[in-house]
């Protein structure tokens, strides 16, 4: 979609993907992810670090929350500048507080978000009564 604004020329493209509760659908997501980035035309370095986050917030999805996941891609470009928004909604916390996670070693957990953050111009948390929708936006020149 193509909408003229002030003479600006922006493109917004939007894309969905649940994520099934199986073994493999983190990956077979971001594959799909990719493909569809490739399409809309967003820059390789820009691919990279997306698929990154995708994977990072997928997963945290499926090892610390209740299903469904899904998974939404957002593109917009307009006047020199491209911001790519990547935001996973998933059932809420599948835990009490403070308990910790089965087979989860203590030295690897929380390193996700700390590479989420690093790579994103913007991230956040939207917690809504049975879900949760972690963000991150990644901005191309």
């Amino acid at each position: 979609m193509t909408v003229e604004l002030n003479t600006l020329v922006r493109e917004a493209h939007e894309r969905v993907f649940p994520m099934p509760p199986v073994a493999g659908a983190v990956s077979d997501v971001r594959r799909r992810a990719g493909a569809v980035l490739a399409a809309w035309k967003v820059s390789p370095e820009i691919v990279e670090d997306a698929l990154l986050v995708v994977s990072e917030l997928l997963t945290n999805a499926i090892v610390h929350a209740l299903p469904p996941a899904v998974l939404r891609l957002s593109w917009v470009r307009g006047g020199g500048l491209g911001t790519l928004h990547i935001e996973v909604t998933d059932g809420g916390c599948a835990r009490p507080a403070g308990e910790p996670c089965a087979g989860i070693d203590p030295d690897e957990h929380g390193r996700g978000e700390e590479i989420v953050h690093a790579l994103a111009t913007r991230y956040g948390m939207h917690v809504r009564p049975g879900r949760v929708t972690r963000w991150a936006d990644l901005v191309a020149v």
